[in-house]
């Protein structure tokens, strides 16, 4: 009586193991998880609040990249951000870059407006052209502080 009850568990374990198996073979092939592949580009930012390891880099609103690696330039204290390009997309060395976020509250994300210029951006480039994350609490204060002033103006 004992073997047969071995014999059960053993099958319901290998059900179990075969299905974990299969959902984690259908989730990779649905969330089309893969490994990245491309070109390495960085920027430097005034400020890049709100950017992090695996934020999005578009183009028109489309995912060409994501971001790599952040860090710290010793010598101007500005934030470099690594970011990981598709190899499809080329972007002329005039490309500007900016910061900025998916509605009011969203996440933020990096924006690439490309360049008219026929040379395109190599392996290990730099972006020159860039726009730092605007802070809502900043001019939020502007606007309260503004109003205020023209209240005790008058």
């Amino acid at each position: 009586m004992k073997k047969n009850i071995n014999h059960f568990e053993v099958i319901i374990g290998a059900i179990v193991l075969l299905c974990a198996v299969v959902f984690l073979y259908s989730s990779t092939k649905i969330a089309k998880i893969k490994s990245p592949s491309g070109y390495i580009v960085t920027a430097k930012f005034d400020n890049s609040s709100g950017i992090e390891t695996g934020s999005d880099v578009t183009i028109s609103g489309v995912k060409i990249g994501t971001v790599q690696d952040y860090d710290l330039d010793a010598t101007d204290y500005r934030a470099v951000i690594t970011l990981l390009v598709e190899d499809k997309i080329k972007l002329p060395v005039d490309s500007s870059i900016k910061i900025t976020s998916s509605g009011l509250l969203g996440s933020k994300y990096l924006e690439i407006s490309p360049g008219s210029d026929e040379e395109m951006l190599a392996n290990n480039d730099e972006i020159l052209f860039t726009q730092s994350s605007i802070s809502l609490e900043e001019l939020l204060g502007k606007f309260l502080f503004s109003s205020s002033d023209k209240k005790n103006d008058k």
